[in-house]
């Protein structure tokens, strides 16, 4: 049914003439210009000349396939790894006006016909298919029969053992020259090292192949290392500083992200989770929840990541470190696809690394895989604990360099992270002690040594004799540790090849003991993960309300039609429709990604309730706006009522529920099977959390009226043994914790209302 309905209105738009690249990208997808290497990617899926096309998350790959096959007479075969990806890219086409479909074991046999029938017509411009698939002999044998144009491998880097995903299945692909000679073969992915690259030519066996690397800097994505301290606590702050927007949570473990889900839904968060130990049709729904934007956050493992083609994801956020700087770089790109701004912030600990280098040398893999794993682990080592431009880290990596210095969107060049001022010594120092060790021992024990460790070892093989026994004691080992690391990441020290347990010190390390070297070393300042400096240009001009009606509109829209919101329109577009307010199909044909089936399809209901919305706050249609300048960041909403963050846990949150409903202190232990001490412990986190004023459903008004009497004869409202001293300890410790952060919430919300700002709890009352 949907595609005789797609035929009828693709007879209409081809009344036009066949297209070029040009014209098709506007009549199809609403775009006037092309992005960086996109013509010249196009250009080769014309001349049939074999490809290999590298270009950064959210460069416009897709596109790079799926226009030159609208030009085409025939049928574009496109590879894909993942149904859900298929479905996704399928959807998003025929929204534009052009008629694809995808094969997958799922589907019946009638669709399955259909499909064939619009090959036999010549209709059908793209055809997805599994890597299994396309492999057979039957479908081989069966696409010998069809006209086909051009074959598109999307997430090429699968076919390669040195890739983050490497799938053997792709092996298979290697026979399409033969079966195919003479038509195009075309290779794209996000991310490849040189190495890579090389790689998926020769598995790919391309001929003559030209290689488009795009420029992997991604300037609207801010990055962020932290400092690992309380990771539930960083997360729940990191996530209710964006509230109502997407985001992903990537954890290590299934464990941590069913916790970290928990935690989040109890602070009433639209959190779902995703890992392979849920079943097929949960993680399936999950999905869908997400993409249609009935659910805020996902709390991943990386089972969730390249399936996934939602452009408005506006921060990721890394509850430990990934094993490689490629799935770093491949995850955290899962943010700002449509090139708005977005953060991602990844949360570090050393413990980390040494998880992942237990488990990469105990896969039983081959001595030069886990060497070449470990290698890998290096690099994401050394971004996390170099305090240099993260871009600049990040695109050195693929084998480029900035053109500045100075990012201004990540952590490093926004001065969030202190450079010590006697980094040259300190290194000295480090560097000092590994020659005294004689280059035999690694980071552990060295740093030991440094701060004049006493252990058993140590004394037995007299290093506490050395001159450099202690020099940095006055500093704790862990910020010894990551001065080493931050050593060996610059290069003055070098890890050797014997599962990484010795250091050594390099050319550039002798100098450096000269004072003939620059070297930086960070002390991390408390963390200000939600801050953002860059200019708030990309909001100039945008009605909120009109944009928050918009996104409305479009997640009822999604669901109706079962597709993922942003196949309606993206973010970007959704901004502009807020910032032209237009009245009129032939102003909202002006607008980016409105092509001609979207203007035919959705423009008058898009215009319809912009309208409407405008002519009920009295706001202006028609606006003649300045252009969009993507190089700035949005301010982000400060967390919950402006009382300090509690230091929270799963359990704690847990509880929230049952506090809100008005339960008793004694109702909770007895639900929760906990201890009065730590129930109490629970009510103060939600008082505190929630901006409670009201402390009566636990304490009584006798003792309310006794404490805020204390508080106003002491003056004191910051301490509680003052107030348990002037009651002359008749009222508990804990009546006393709850009152007075209650009376210091209400003393927060009079300031607020000297402002006119007015929240309400979760009681009713006026904050």
């Amino acid at each position: 049914m949907l595609m005789q309905e797609t035929k009828k209105q693709q007879d209409t738009i081809n009344q036009l003439g066949k297209p070029t690249l040009q014209t098709a990208m506007k009549q199809y997808w609403g775009y006037d210009s092309f992005r960086p290497l996109q013509r010249e990617s196009m250009e080769c899926g014309m001349s049939h000349q074999d490809s290999l096309v590298i270009l950064p998350t959210g460069g416009g790959k897709s596109l790079c396939f799926q226009v030159p096959a609208v030009c085409h007479d025939g049928l574009t075969v496109v590879v894909s790894p993942l149904i859900s990806l298929m479905k996704d890219q399928v959807d998003t086409l025929r929204e534009c006006g052009v008629e694809a479909a995808q094969l997958n074991s799922s589907m019946s046999t009638s669709e399955k016909r259909e499909i064939d029938i619009a090959i036999r017509e010549n209709r059908l411009k793209l055809l997805y298919v599994a890597p299994e698939r396309l492999a057979t002999d039957a479908m081989i044998a069966y696409l010998k029969r069809c006209k086909v144009s051009m074959i598109a491998i999307d997430e090429a880097h699968c076919i390669s053992a040195w890739g983050h995903d490497f799938r053997p299945e792709y092996r298979m692909l290697g026979t399409l020259k033969e079966h195919f000679p003479g038509i195009g073969i075309h290779a794209y992915t996000a991310t490849a090292s040189e190495k890579v690259r090389d790689d998926i030519a020769s598995q790919l066996r391309l001929d003559n192949a030209k290689v488009l690397v795009g420029n992997f800097d991604r300037p609207n994505l801010t990055y962020r290392v932290v400092p690992s301290k309380s990771r539930f606590e960083q997360v729940c702050n990191l996530v209710l500083s964006r509230p109502g927007e997407s985001g992903v949570v990537y954890c290590i473990s299934r464990k941590e992200v069913d916790r970290v889900n928990v935690g989040l839904q109890g602070l009433g968060v639209r959190v779902l989770p995703y890992h392979a130990g849920l079943d097929d049709m949960e993680r399936k729904t999950n999905q869908e929840a997400f993409l249609q934007d009935r659910c805020d956050v996902i709390v991943a493992t990386v089972a969730f990541g390249m399936g996934i083609d939602k452009p408005d994801v506006r921060y990721v956020i890394h509850v430990g470190v990934p094993k490689s700087l490629e799935h770093y770089q491949q995850e955290s790109g899962r943010a700002g696809r449509d090139g708005l701004e977005a953060d991602c912030t990844l949360l570090y600990s050393p413990g980390d690394i040494i998880t992942w280098s237990k488990m990469l040398t105990g896969n039983g893999s081959s001595l030069e895989t886990q060497e070449s794993q470990l290698r890998s682990l290096d690099t994401i080592r050394d971004y996390c604990t170099t305090p240099t431009c993260r871009h600049q880290l990040l695109v050195r990596y693929f084998g480029q360099d900035l053109s500045s210095d100075n990012c201004g969107a990540c952590d490093v060049c926004l001065n969030e992270v202190d450079v010590m001022e006697d980094s040259l010594r300190i290194s000295q120092m480090i560097v000092s002690c590994v020659v005294r060790l004689n280059q035999r021992y690694g980071v552990d024990y060295t740093a030991k040594v440094l701060t004049a460790s006493s252990e058993p070892r140590i004394t037995q093989l007299g290093h506490d004799k050395l001159s450099t026994h202690g020099l940095l004691s006055e500093y704790p080992i862990a910020a010894v540790k990551s001065w080493m690391d931050q050593v060996i990441a610059q290069g003055f020290l070098a890890r050797t090849t014997e599962q990484y347990s010795t250091i050594t010190v390099t050319t550039s390390g002798k100098r450096l003991l000269k004072g003939d070297a620059t070297v930086r070393l960070s002390r991390p300042v408390e963390s200000t993960a939600s801050k953002r400096t860059k200019p708030n240009d990309s909001w100039e001009g945008i009605d909120r309300g009109v944009f928050e009606m918009l996104r409305n509109l479009r997640s009822r829209l999604s669901t109706e039609r079962n597709v993922p919101a942003f196949v309606i329109f993206g973010d970007t577009t959704l901004r502009e429709i807020a910032r032209v307010r237009p009245g009129t199909l032939q102003a909202f044909s002006q607008l980016p990604g409105v092509g001609q089936r979207k203007l035919l399809d959705l423009g008058q209901a898009f215009i319809d309730a912009t309208v409407e919305y405008c002519k009920s706050q009295k706001i202006a249609t028609d606006v003649i706006a300045a252009p969009v300048r993507n190089q700035g960041a949005q301010p982000v909403a400060s967390t919950s009522s402006g009382s300090k963050q509690a230091n929270l846990t799963p359990s704690s949150i847990a509880t929230f529920s049952l506090w809100k409903s008005g339960m008793s202190i004694e109702a909770v232990c007895e639900k929760t099977s906990r201890a009065r001490s730590t129930v109490c412990g629970y009510l103060g986190d939600y008082i505190q959390t929630h901006g409670i004023t009201d402390p009566s459903p636990w304490v009584s008004a006798a003792e309310i009226a006794e404490v805020e009497l204390a508080i106003a004869a002491t003056r004191i409202n910051d301490r509680m043994r003052p107030l348990f001293d002037y009651t002359e300890g008749k009222i508990s410790f804990d009546s006393i914790r709850f009152v007075l952060g209650c009376y210091n919430n209400r003393m927060r919300e009079q300031d607020a209302g000297k402002g006119n700002l007015a929240v309400t709890n979760d009681q009713g009352n006026s904050m």
